[in-house]
Protein backbone atom coordinates (compact mmCIF):
# COMPACT_ATOMS: atom_id res chain seq x y z
CA UNK A 1 0.00 0.00 0.00
CA UNK A 2 1.29 3.04 -1.01
CA UNK A 3 -0.07 6.61 -0.88
CA UNK A 4 1.80 9.47 -2.69
CA UNK A 5 1.65 13.03 -2.00
CA UNK A 6 2.29 14.94 -5.22
CA UNK A 7 3.97 18.49 -5.37
CA UNK A 8 2.03 18.73 -1.30
CA UNK A 9 -1.71 19.48 -3.23
CA UNK A 10 -2.65 15.83 -4.23
CA UNK A 11 -2.48 12.50 -2.55
CA UNK A 12 -2.88 9.75 -4.60
CA UNK A 13 -2.64 5.66 -4.51
CA UNK A 14 -1.21 2.72 -6.66
CA UNK A 15 -4.31 0.14 -5.42
CA UNK A 16 -7.33 2.60 -5.37
CA UNK A 17 -8.73 5.33 -8.12
CA UNK A 18 -9.41 7.52 -5.09
CA UNK A 19 -7.22 10.90 -4.41
CA UNK A 20 -7.49 13.80 -1.97
CA UNK A 21 -6.47 17.42 -2.87
CA UNK A 22 -5.48 19.99 -1.00
CA UNK A 23 -7.35 22.96 -1.20
CA UNK A 24 -5.53 25.28 0.93
CA UNK A 25 -3.64 25.42 3.92
CA UNK A 26 -4.19 22.20 5.61
CA UNK A 27 -7.46 21.53 4.32
CA UNK A 28 -8.19 18.76 1.98
CA UNK A 29 -10.77 17.27 -0.04
CA UNK A 30 -11.18 13.42 -0.86
CA UNK A 31 -12.73 11.77 -3.79
CA UNK A 32 -15.15 9.65 -1.78
CA UNK A 33 -16.26 12.16 0.91
CA UNK A 34 -17.75 14.86 -1.49
CA UNK A 35 -18.68 17.96 0.36
CA UNK A 36 -16.43 17.26 3.30
CA UNK A 37 -12.95 19.50 4.04
CA UNK A 38 -10.51 17.65 5.84
CA UNK A 39 -7.41 18.18 7.60
CA UNK A 40 -4.01 16.30 6.19
CA UNK A 41 -3.73 13.59 9.13
CA UNK A 42 -7.22 12.98 7.86
CA UNK A 43 -7.00 12.99 4.49
CA UNK A 44 -4.46 10.29 4.79
CA UNK A 45 -6.62 8.37 7.34
CA UNK A 46 -9.28 8.25 3.84
CA UNK A 47 -6.49 7.48 1.44
CA UNK A 48 -6.09 4.35 4.32
CA UNK A 49 -9.67 3.70 4.21
CA UNK A 50 -9.73 3.48 0.76
CA UNK A 51 -6.31 2.36 0.33
CA UNK A 52 -7.66 -1.09 2.32
CA UNK A 53 -10.84 -1.48 0.76
CA UNK A 54 -9.45 -1.71 -2.64
CA UNK A 55 -7.41 -4.29 -1.66
CA UNK A 56 -9.35 -6.69 0.32
CA UNK A 57 -12.01 -8.99 -1.35
CA UNK A 58 -14.18 -9.55 1.90
CA UNK A 59 -12.68 -7.99 5.13
CA UNK A 60 -11.45 -10.03 7.80
CA UNK A 61 -12.29 -9.36 11.75
CA UNK A 62 -9.21 -7.52 12.01
CA UNK A 63 -9.30 -5.49 8.98
CA UNK A 64 -13.29 -4.27 10.11
CA UNK A 65 -12.14 -3.60 13.71
CA UNK A 66 -8.71 -1.58 12.17
CA UNK A 67 -11.47 0.01 9.58
CA UNK A 68 -13.46 1.33 12.42
CA UNK A 69 -10.69 2.90 14.20
CA UNK A 70 -9.65 4.87 11.39
CA UNK A 71 -13.38 5.54 10.12
CA UNK A 72 -13.95 6.64 13.72
CA UNK A 73 -11.19 10.00 13.12
CA UNK A 74 -13.63 11.00 10.29
CA UNK A 75 -16.59 10.67 12.33
CA UNK A 76 -17.75 7.67 10.45
CA UNK A 77 -18.20 3.56 11.03
CA UNK A 78 -16.06 1.10 9.30
CA UNK A 79 -19.68 0.24 7.33
CA UNK A 80 -20.56 3.41 6.66
CA UNK A 81 -16.42 4.10 5.34
CA UNK A 82 -16.59 1.32 3.18
CA UNK A 83 -19.90 1.97 2.07
CA UNK A 84 -18.96 5.64 0.68
CA UNK A 85 -15.69 4.35 -0.87
CA UNK A 86 -17.92 1.71 -3.05
CA UNK A 87 -20.54 4.52 -3.97
CA UNK A 88 -18.09 7.05 -4.93
CA UNK A 89 -15.73 4.89 -6.84
CA UNK A 90 -15.43 7.11 -10.25
CA UNK A 91 -11.67 7.37 -12.01
CA UNK A 92 -11.30 11.04 -11.34
CA UNK A 93 -7.19 10.49 -12.36
CA UNK A 94 -9.06 9.97 -16.18
CA UNK A 95 -10.21 12.95 -17.97
CA UNK A 96 -12.81 12.51 -20.47
CA UNK A 97 -11.54 13.39 -24.41
CA UNK A 98 -14.23 15.50 -26.14
CA UNK A 99 -16.04 14.04 -28.97
CA UNK A 100 -15.03 15.18 -31.98
CA UNK A 101 -17.20 15.15 -35.75
CA UNK A 102 -16.36 14.25 -39.07
CA UNK A 103 -17.54 17.04 -41.11
CA UNK A 104 -18.09 15.75 -44.49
Amino acid sequence: MAIEVVSASMMTSDETTHMARCVGGDRWVVSWLPGRTLSGQQAVTAMTIATTVATRDVPTGTDWAMLDDLALELGLTAREAVFMVALENHDYRKTAKPRRRVLE
